[in-house]
């Protein structure tokens, strides 16, 4: 079948509607084209998509997506390196490192929020649909959110840097889990009140439809949450900044310890006093 639109009488106000009716492939219209003294049906193809040719546009494209696993390569390199390097304050204060510093602060704290997703999920889908469950996973998620950075940090140090001797992965996920205590509670409380707060007929329409857990996740609660879980979220990651000088320069074990990033090259300024540094 092909479908044209014949115009029909005007309705009242002035408003032309559309009438839609069948027509058969080949049948004839009332437009007809005339060879030879015959009349021949005009037959309607459909509007098939142009072929489309590579344009610059999608060589820049496709250099970002490389780019991006390239850059994502090298910094996951560079979080294993001999501790020994982190060590004292041997951070350099040169301008043109500054980039670099961003691209591993901005990489800890992606993995960060990444975390934070996946934890917000899982812990509001169990705390909102296991019955009971709310009963200790939210007071828990309050005394949690009361617990300061510092402390999260404190606790976890020791214990990841003897998982990682010598190294300073050990550090980098410490700090890494520093960000992500900064940034995830407010995340899941936001998910868990928004799934309790989807209309019954919304639940009732995904019962009707036979949807499974991942189908209701999917297309119900997911966009559902987005707006206030997408607004905590960008919140989170604006409050982790704050947690960067805390969480890259550490002290333990009498080991001063600077990872390469914004927040420990500041603290480095600060403890030599350079103040054309910060001003950078």
């Amino acid at each position: 079948y092909r479908w044209r639109g014949l115009p029909h009488t005007p309705a009242p106000l002035g408003i032309t509607t559309t009438v839609i009716e069948p027509m058969l492939v080949g049948q004839r219209n009332d437009h007809e084209e005339t060879k030879g003294g015959k009349s021949m049906p005009v037959f309607l193809h459909p509007d098939l998509p142009k072929q489309r040719h590579p344009s610059w546009i999608d060589a820049v494209v496709l250099l970002a997506i490389v780019g991006l696993f390239y850059a994502v390569l090298r910094l996951g390199q560079a979080m294993d390196v001999p501790l020994t390097a982190a060590l004292g304050s041997r951070l350099s204060l040169a301008p043109q490192n500054l980039p670099y510093y961003a691209l591993r602060s901005l990489f800890r704290m992606a993995i960060a929020l990444a975390c934070s997703f996946l934890f917000t999920i899982i812990y509001g889908y169990v705390a909102a649909y296991v019955p009971g469950a709310d009963r200790i996973l939210i007071p828990l998620l309050d005394i949690l959110q009361s617990v300061p950075v510092l402390g999260f940090l404190s606790v976890t140090l020791t214990g990841l840097m003897s998982l990682f001797p010598g190294s300073t992965l050990g550090v980098e996920l410490a700090s890494i889990f520093a960000i992500f205590t900064s940034q995830v509670w407010n995340m899941t409380f936001s998910f868990y009140y928004s799934l309790q707060g989807i209309p019954r007929d919304l639940k009732e329409a995904a019962a009707v439809y036979g949807l499974n857990w991942w189908q209701r996740l999917t297309y119900m609660e997911l966009p559902f949450a987005a707006i206030p879980l997408i607004w905590n979220a960008m919140m989170s990651f604006g409050g982790g900044w704050f947690f960067l000088a805390a969480s890259e320069a550490i002290t333990v074990l009498d080991q001063d310890i600077r990872l390469p990033g914004i927040g420990s090259y500041m603290a480095t300024a600060i403890s030599v006093g350079n103040m054309s540094a910060l001003l950078y």
